[in-house]
């Protein structure tokens, strides 16, 4: 088992990392839309979905993954009436490579933001 740390993400607000490999199989943490300074994104949806993805996008790259190795996505979000603004940015994202994906509405996410989201990707 190794830990996954990059300077390009935020670091964990808590008693965990941002991500574990095990077996060639990268399981990251939820990402929440702070930057790798730790400053909150408060914009729209969309803007703290992009956000999330450019944190996803580090930590993958840190663990010899990439969103292209990405075997299994979950969605957290706190309004499902979002669902389809954040399912737009997710395209932008997983455009040709769409990997398995769970979504569900939550009562509250850490420091109350919009969108969380974790994966599992396949190690290079």
């Amino acid at each position: 088992m190794k830990v996954v740390h990059t300077n390009n993400a935020p670091d964990a607000i808590g008693p965990y990392s941002q991500g574990i490999i095990v077996n060639n199989m990268f399981y990251s943490s939820g990402q929440i839309p702070l930057t790798a300074d730790g400053d909150l994104i408060n914009g729209t949806v969309e803007e703290q979905t992009h956000q999330v993805f450019k944190n996803l996008k580090a930590v993958l790259e840190e663990a010899g993954a990439s969103l292209e190795s990405v075997v299994k996505a979950t969605v957290f979000i706190k309004d499902m009436n979002d669902f389809p603004r954040i399912n737009e940015v997710y395209g932008e994202y997983f455009n040709n490579h769409k990997p398995a994906r769970s979504c569900v509405e939550v009562a509250r996410l850490p420091k109350d933001v919009l969108v969380e989201i974790e994966v599992i990707a396949l190690v290079k």
